[in-house]
């Protein structure tokens, strides 16, 4: 939001702020988000770049094409570990884990 358009709102009694403001998130729950974002990310680019679909690394992982729907989407029902695991699956690094991991906010 530019800078204008924040004064205007906070003239006219309005509070401005983010989503960590609005859920009142502290900063160690917003990281831990933010992590989870960039694997997510990072597991979408990874399968797409192997032209693989989502069922095809969900046999892969021995789950449901759902559940990696569900990764992709970063759906809360989805543990951290999982998604590494299905990025190591697909022949991921631990360096490019810790890239996804370096380019989270």
């Amino acid at each position: 939001m530019d800078k204008i358009k924040r004064q205007k709102l906070e003239a006219k009694g309005w509070q401005v702020g983010d989503v960590s403001d609005f859920l009142e998130l502290s900063p160690e729950e917003n990281a831990f988000i933010e992590l989870k974002l960039a694997l997510s990310r990072q597991l979408k680019e990874l399968r797409k770049a192997q032209n693989f679909s989502q069922e095809t690394v969900a046999k892969k992982i021995q789950s449901s094409q759902s559940r990696v729907a569900k990764m992709e989407a970063c759906d809360d029902t989805v543990s951290i570990d999982l998604m590494i695991k299905t990025m190591l699956s697909l022949g991921a690094t631990n360096q490019d884990i810790a890239q996804a991991i370096a380019n989270s906010k």
